[in-house]
């Protein structure tokens, strides 16, 4: 070899990742983009182990367990009971009352439930995208309240035409934004908490007018979102909005010449950037992109599902909740708006679960961390559903093979 080809060969090893850096990328590559049978699979299995948790906890199963020897039949059917009771409870409350008297009471189960998923969706996407670019965005928290709190000075302190007035509060969102370093958007979650905390509990700025308790006063009624289905329902509008940043999330990075980059960083930036494209740029488009989606659940929030006043909980835990969305939807726009839906569908039919039959709450909630356990273990969903490998399918035969 050449003085020139080893000079010229010399900058190129740099770009060789480290052997433990693509065995993570490939592992995390596998856990963000895997098949839908793994996801199923991973509801499955939490469900299931929730059901040993919700017949572990139950009175009634606990004292039949006291005479299992004698009476296994009352055992099994206690926990039937406690079980099936639990999970018809959650399907009442989130998707069907099948005890209400009108079409009209039976069927908000399931709006409530599509009201709750309303910020998962738009904060599910926001993560989802960065993941498809190989960014870890779990600033979802802080960028919901920055943009909360964007959203609701606008629609409380102005007074705009009612259609202008929403819209202006919903494009300041655009201006949200995070890094892509996981612990410097762990800090930005803080540092956000913390601007909003103080904003409320100073007067003058976003705390109410004449009230010393840390909350802003109610949105203009122009700003607000309307109702979809009528006053009855809690349904608004921003359904509707989270419905087309699917369909234009999905346009972006599958059609797009702009998503197309963000795909190539996220499967090999080395790659990308030999083949022209520019890194930095499009991580720093991931970034704003993500932020402006989960920024658009923030804005939902603010001016749909709470719009007489909101404190510091107004995240109300969806911007860590996104990261399960995004993981259970494959990182893929429809995918979301699915695990978003289900995500919604706990959240709502839970308090229903805990008053009909007196099954804690937090069992739902364990639930949904079981889903995260279970879609970051690939390899034993498979094994326990016995789904193939990926590329495990049968082996082509080459020419140069055949001719051996």
């Amino acid at each position: 070899m050449s003085a020139e080809q080893t000079t010229a060969a010399q900058p190129l090893q740099h770009k060789v990742p480290e052997p433990g850096d693509a065995r993570w990328r490939e592992a995390w590559h596998r856990i963000v983009s895997g098949t839908w049978a793994v996801s199923l699979g991973a509801v499955i299995l939490a469900i299931l182990v929730g059901s040993i948790m919700i017949a572990a906890t139950d009175e009634g199963v606990r004292a039949a367990i006291g005479y299992f020897g004698s009476r296994p039949s009352d055992t099994f059917s206690a926990v039937g009971k406690a079980v099936g009771g639990a999970y018809a409870a959650l399907f009442r409350g989130a998707v069907w009352d099948f005890h209400a008297s009108t079409f009209a009471t039976a069927i908000r189960p399931l709006t409530n439930s599509l009201t709750q998923a309303t910020p998962l969706i738009a904060a599910g996407l926001g993560v989802a995208v960065g993941f498809r670019a190989g960014q870890f965005n779990i600033g979802g928290r802080g960028q919901m309240l920055m943009a909360a709190i964007a959203g609701g000075w606008i629609g409380s302190a102005l007074n705009l035409p009612p259609v202008i007035h929403m819209l202006v509060a919903i494009g300041v969102l655009k201006a949200t934004t995070g890094a892509h370093e996981v612990i410097v958007t762990i800090m930005l979650n803080y540092i956000a908490f913390y601007i909003l905390g103080y904003l409320l509990a100073t007067p003058g700025l976003l705390q109410a007018p004449g009230s010393s308790n840390p909350k802003t006063a109610a949105m203009h009624p122009n700003a607000i979102m309307p109702p979809l289905l009528g006053p009855k329902f809690t349904l608004h509008w921003g359904f509707i909005f989270a419905l087309a940043a699917v369909a234009l999330t999905w346009w972006l990075l599958e059609r797009s010449k702009l998503g197309f980059e963000f795909r190539a960083v996220g499967e090999n930036p080395a790659a990308a950037r030999v083949a022209g494209i520019d890194v930095k740029r499009t991580t720093v488009a991931v970034m704003l992109v993500a932020g402006g989606l989960v920024g658009l659940a923030g804005v939902t929030q603010v001016l749909g599902t709470t719009t007489t006043g909101f404190g510091d909980g107004i995240d109300a835990g969806v911007g860590f909740d996104a990261i399960t969305v995004a993981l259970l939807g494959r990182s893929t726009p429809f995918g979301v708006l699915g695990a978003a839906i289900l995500f919604g569908a706990f959240r709502a039919g839970g308090a229903t679960m805990q008053a009909a039959v007196g099954v804690p709450i937090e069992i739902v909630q364990v639930v949904q961390a079981l889903i995260v356990l279970f879609i970051a273990a690939p390899p034993l969903v498979r094994a326990v559903f016995r789904l193939p490998q990926p590329g495990s399918g049968p082996r082509r035969t080459t020419s140069a093979e055949v001719a051996a």
